[in-house]
């Protein structure tokens, strides 16, 4: 039956958000972490033999802020890289007493030939601790109390000097971009630390040969979810405000280095779930029945959105959601009753059709005048395949060339010829002829983690190593890239406490208010290079007939199966694979 529910329309959203909680601007930007809730046992930092500890650590291990860190001194990092390669390690310094001051100083890198890698090309960063439970019961709803909760490591943030307490680790991110035009050969130089005195550490960056194509010319299909009304609230601007559409430019231009292709357009209110209470999710698209019955659709939003994204440097595909939602329910203003009319139908319905058609139709030319109608897909995630397969009918009806996305949660190897777009669940596969099918007729066959997985899921919590994990298992199952749902669909407080009642920690978004990059985000993007570094030497070995390369190769890539990651370190695996792709 159809359910009509009335709404209060207003002409004008509400649009204004009253608070910054962003802490971005110069003069307030920073932010206090929550309190520790894993007790200090002093007695350990008390048998330090010097007040003030400083040393390279391993970037795959998040470490606890009240724990003095059992590792060697370790004064030089060495490292290998590609031109056009970004790299990374961590800084760790640990006092027993209080630092007021600890900041950075990095100069440039040289090599024997007086040829430099530059300091503008090289970052160091403060990591931050934000608030985490654990995996517990996956997907369940949960409360703060039901689950153990830590301080972990992972914001980046863009502070230029931070205050460290007494009995605390700091751990500093160290970053270098290597230009793609960088001449070969070893660099080497110093990062100076500032705390209480000065603290030298070396560095040795050997540049290989090999070149990693930018970021827009990537072969990996990362489609990341963005969420562009969280960043109007987390700002405390207007919606859709000249304000939002500025903020938002670093953030998306963030994703777009990451290799990002997709754009995420809402053509529906609420197009997953409207027990969303939380986010917004607003449609770029106004549905208006006019008073004699026809239809009008105002894309200006859309239009400018859109050409907004391909700005920032994202404009591979538009995926549009979405016919189904979750729960089924479609808004639209209704002019002659002067209200927001929200109804519920089941896809194949009469009123599902006589909603979706004029629309479709519409919609369909305007994306033909734009440009975009052969990148634009309409997207679905996770339903039914009686619904699909409805979806799918109608759409060929208004035009066969229609391209469908789908992120499924069920493999249903019947739609392969009618998904463009297709999408799975890390803990299922695509059929063999099927996904070289797919990839000889350049459709992207990706894979995604949710809250039903204990490993890959980039939580909070999760080793640093499983997010690099994402790009090989990619490229050991020969897919062409991965899928994440939620970019920057923050909750309450992002900064101090990732925790959310319904999924781990860590779910809702993979960067921070600032915007702030994380661990995790920086370690997906390593695994994308990898992905790229793999795809590169493997065609390379291929065209030159070194079969014994490619063959060690693919043993390195046998390694990657999730189920090893019950009874194996991520890392363990990772860094005997890496050595062996810089090897080369």
């Amino acid at each position: 039956m159809k359910k009509v529910i009335f709404i209060v329309f207003f002409l004008v959203r509400i649009n204004s958000y009253a608070q910054n909680l962003s802490y971005s601007n110069t003069d307030n930007n920073y932010y206090q972490e929550l309190p520790n809730p894993t007790a200090t046992i002093i007695e350990g930092w008390q048998l330090l033999s010097n007040d003030v500890n400083v040393s390279f650590a391993d970037d795959n291990v998040r470490y606890d802020k009240e724990k003095v860190p059992e590792i060697p001194l370790v004064f030089t990092w060495e490292a290998k890289a590609w031109k056009g390669e970004k790299i990374h390690t961590q800084i760790l310094v640990w006092s027993n007493t209080e630092i007021s001051e600890l900041s950075c100083e990095i100069g440039d890198l040289h090599n024997k030939d007086g040829h430099r890698l530059k300091s503008e090309d090289i970052e160091a960063a403060f990591v931050r601790y934000v608030m985490a439970d654990e995996y517990g019961g996956g997907c369940n709803r949960r409360e703060p109390s039901d689950y153990d909760s830590s301080l972990v490591a992972d914001p980046i943030d863009i502070i230029k000097s931070i205050p460290v307490c007494t009995n605390t680790v700091q751990p500093i991110w160290l970053s270098i971009k290597v230009p793609r035009g960088q001449q070969a050969g070893t660099y080497e130089g110093t990062i100076i630390i500032n705390a209480l005195r000065e603290y030298k550490l070396d560095i040795s960056i050997n540049v290989l040969e090999h070149v990693l194509p930018p970021p827009r010319q990537w072969k990996f299909d990362l489609d990341i979810w963005q969420h562009p009304s969280r960043i109007a609230r987390i700002h405390g601007v207007g919606l859709w405000s000249k304000e939002h559409f500025e903020l938002m430019r670093p953030y998306f231009t963030l994703l777009a280095n990451a290799g990002q292709k997709v754009i995420t357009a809402n053509i529906i209110e609420k197009p997953w779930n409207r027990k969303h209470k939380l986010f917004e999710d607003p449609s770029l698209i106004k549905w208006i029945k006019k008073n004699d019955g026809n239809w009008e659709y105002d894309y200006n939003l859309f239009d400018q959105y859109i050409s907004f994204m391909m700005d920032c440097g994202i404009n591979q595909r538009i995926n549009c959601y979405s016919m189904i939602n979750w729960d089924l329910y479609f808004t639209y203003y209704d002019e002659a009753l002067e209200n927001e009319i929200t109804f519920q139908a089941e896809p194949g319905t009469t009123e599902y059709k006589q909603y979706w058609i004029p629309m479709l139709k519409d919609f369909t030319e305007h994306l033909k005048t734009k440009g975009w109608f052969d990148i634009t897909t309409i997207a679905i995630d996770e339903r039914p395949l009686k619904s699909l397969q409805v979806v799918i009918s109608l759409l060929k009806q208004i035009d066969s060339s229609w391209k469908v996305s789908l992120a499924a949660d069920s493999y249903h190897p019947e739609l392969e010829n009618d998904i463009y777009d297709y999408c799975l669940a890390s803990y299922l596969y695509f059929d063999e002829d099927s996904l070289l099918i797919r990839k000889k007729e350049n459709k992207p066959a990706t894979f995604y983690t949710a809250c039903k997985e204990k490993h890959l899921a980039p939580y909070t919590f999760s080793s640093p190593a499983e997010c690099t994990w994402l790009g090989w298992l990619a490229a050991k199952r020969g897919y062409t890239g991965y899928l994440f749902w939620a970019f920057n669909k923050w909750n309450e407080n992002p900064l101090i406490d990732s925790r959310y009642k319904y999924w781990p920690s860590g779910t809702c978004y993979l960067i921070y208010p600032g915007p702030r990059t994380s661990i995790r985000f920086e370690k997906i993007i390593e695994g994308i290079q990898d992905f790229e570094k793999i795809k590169i030497l493997r065609e390379e070995f291929i065209n030159k007939g070194e079969i014994e390369k490619l063959k060690r190769m693919d043993k390195v890539l046998k390694e990657f199966e999730i189920n090893r990651l019950d009874s194996i370190p991520a890392s363990e695996i990772l860094v005997k694979a890496k050595m062996q792709l810089n090897s080369y």
